[in-house]
C-alpha cells in the first residue's frame, strides 16, 4: 500500500552548488524520497499551462529529452545519468525515457521494472494541471518506494523557479547559493550547463530556442553549427573556455530566482550556501533536515557529515573545523 506523504519540498538552486551532494545526503534519511533532476527532465514545458490528462503526460515522461539525447550524440553525456549498462535503453541512449535518464535511476538497480510499474498507473491519473500532475507524480513515486515525503532537487531550478512557486504554494523551499565566481567555473567544465548557457545566449541573441527551431525558420548563419543536430562536442567544449559567458549565466539565474521570492514569497523558506555547509556540515544539515521534517535530523546529520568535503583541502569538511 502507498505510504501516506507527510511532506514536500524543493531544493531550488542555479545547479554546481552542491546541490546534487543535498540530495545523496537527503537519500540517506530512510523516510524521504530524494527525486534528483525530475523538474529539469520535464522542462521548459511548453504545455506547463494546460490542464492536460494522465495519458498525455506520461507520453511526455516517456520520452527522450532533446536536449539530452543531444549530448549523447556527441559523446558528452552528464557524469549525473546513472541508467545501467544492462538497461533495456543502454543501446540505445539517444532514445532514453526522460525520467530514467537521472530520476529513477538514483532510486533503484531496476529503473526499468519502476519505470513499467509507473506505466501501468499514471496514465489513469485524471485531467488536470501539468503541476497537479507533477504532484501526483512524485507522490506515486514516494509511495511507491516506501516513502513518506518527497524532497526534489534539479541542477539550474533557479531557470524554472517562478513556475515551481507558483504550481507548489505549500511546498518547503529550500534556496542554495554558492559564490559566483566557483559556480561559474563549475559550470563552464559541464556540459549540461554549456548547453543551457548556449540555449540562453541563443534566446538572447536571435528570440529564437535552437532546440525549438520550426522547419524553415531563419537563423542567424553564425549560429548555425550550434543547432543540436550540427553541434559538435568540440563546439561546445570552446564554449566552456569563456568564463564571462556563466559568470552571466550565473547572474542571470539568481536574478530569476531572487526575483520569484520575491513575487511569491513562499510559506516556508530555508536559506543555505554551500560554503555554510562546508564550513558546517553537522549543523547545517541538522538544520536544513528539521526544516524538510526529518524525524531525527541530528542523527541523520552525524551520520552524513563526513561526506561533506571541503574542496580546497580535499577532505571532510568536519576535520577542518
Amino acid at each position: 500500500m502507498d505510504s501516506p506523504i507527510t511532506g514536500r519540498s524543493i531544493v531550488i538552486s542555479n545547479g554546481r552548488c552542491g546541490s546534487t551532494l543535498l540530495s545523496d545526503l537527503i537519500a540517506e534519511e530512510p523516510r524521504t524520497l530524494s527525486a534528483q533532476e525530475f523538474f529539469m527532465s520535464v522542462a521548459p514545458w511548453a504545455r506547463s499551462a494546460e490542464v492536460i490528462s494522465g495519458a498525455d503526460y506520461w507520453a511526455v515522461l516517456a520520452s527522450p529529452k532533446p536536449e539530452l539525447a543531444t549530448l549523447f550524440r556527441i559523446g558528452l553525456p552528464p557524469k549525473e545519468v546513472r541508467y545501467p549498462r544492462t538497461g533495456r535503453w543502454a543501446d540505445r541512449m539517444t532514445e532514453l525515457p526522460r525520467i530514467l535518464a537521472i530520476t529513477l535511476s538514483k532510486l533503484t538497480s531496476d529503473p526499468d521494472a519502476l519505470f513499467d510499474r509507473l506505466a501501468e498507473r499514471v496514465p489513469d491519473f485524471p485531467t488536470q494541471s501539468v503541476a497537479a500532475h507533477h504532484q501526483s507524480f512524485l507522490d506515486l513515486l514516494a509511495g511507491l518506494t516506501g516513502r513518506a515525503r518527497w524532497v526534489e532537487r534539479s541542477g539550474g531550478s533557479s531557470h524554472v523557479a517562478p513556475y515551481l512557486l507558483q504550481g507548489f504554494p505549500d511546498a518547503r523551499i529550500v534556496y542554495l547559493g554558492r559564490n559566483r565566481e566557483d559556480t561559474a567555473r563549475s559550470m563552464s567544465r559541464h556540459p549540461s550547463f554549456q548547453l543551457i548557457q548556449l540555449r540562453v545566449e541563443f534566446l538572447g541573441r536571435c528570440g529564437l530556442d535552437p532546440f525549438r527551431v520550426e522547419p524553415g525558420q531563419a537563423v542567424p548563419q553564425e549560429l548555425e553549427r550550434f543547432l543540436p543536430d550540427r553541434l559538435t562536442a568540440d563546439a561546445l567544449r570552446e564554449r566552456g573556455q569563456d568564463i564571462r559567458r556563466y559568470l552571466g549565466l550565473c547572474a542571470f539565474m539568481t536574478s530569476q530566482a531572487e526575483q520569484a521570492l520575491a513575487d511569491v514569497p513562499p510559506r516556508h523558506l530555508h536559506r543555505m550556501r554551500y560554503e555554510d555547509l562546508v564550513a558546517d556540515p553537522v549543523g547545517e544539515l541538522t538544520r536544513v533536515g528539521a526544516f524538510l521534517g526529518f524525524e531525527d535530523p541530528a542523527e541523520w546529520a552525524g551520520r552524513v557529515a563526513d561526506r561533506v568535503v571541503d574542496p580546497a583541502r580535499g577532505r571532510p569538511a568536519a576535520a577542518t573545523a
